[in-house]
């Protein structure tokens, strides 16, 4: 006679605080781009245009998504030499997708859109943007940390816990950006 448990299985710890932190971010989120869209109906309301490089960025960090679920699927197979490879790759591009972002900041401001003064979109686009990119930042730490364990010759453990929750974390700033730009295509 086989015995089926009926308890529910219990989340990871770690993703749990992931989920809850995204949970929080998307918060933020959507209070900055509710702002946005009152701040927006107001006189005086000047708009911007986003710098083309913007639009580099998001296929940069789209790429970098698929090559993220790569390494997952190449770690959970245990395939150690094509995860090294995927998640040096992701890496690479998460920062490629922030020198991107630095360089589409000095573009707007090179071409007078300044953070301070005035009244517009320059301001939130300055503010979220920012805010974007250091949570993308703080996912490009991780994959480094990530990096320099699997790269690390004392380091042998196939728990595949770390690996989700970056990948989770990394999909999630990829989305994040997806939805912020698109946003900002819309309402400018």
């Amino acid at each position: 006679m086989n015995v089926v448990s009926t308890r529910p299985q219990k989340i990871h710890p770690h993703k749990f605080t992931l989920w809850l932190a995204i949970g929080s971010i998307i918060m933020m989120f959507a209070g900055l781009t509710s702002a946005y869209i009152v701040k927006g109906e107001q006189p005086g309301w000047s708009t911007v245009v986003v710098p083309k490089i913007f639009y580099y960025s998001t296929g940069v960090i789209l790429i970098s998504s698929l090559t993220m679920q790569m390494a997952l699927k190449s770690f959970k197979e245990r395939n150690m030499q094509q995860y090294r490879i995927l998640l040096t790759v992701t890496a690479t591009l998460g920062l490629a997708f922030l020198v991107m972002q630095i360089l589409g900041f000095q573009q707007l401001f090179n071409s007078g859109v300044k953070l301070e003064g005035g009244a517009g979109a320059a301001q939130f686009l300055y503010i979220i943007f920012g805010l974007h990119g250091l949570h993308v930042l703080g996912g490009a730490i991780a994959l480094l940390v990530m990096f320099l364990k699997a790269f690390s010759a004392r380091v042998r453990n196939y728990n595949a816990i770390p690996v989700e929750v970056i990948s989770t974390y990394w999909h999630f700033v990829d989305l994040l950006w997806v939805y912020l730009f698109v946003f900002f295509l819309v309402k400018s």
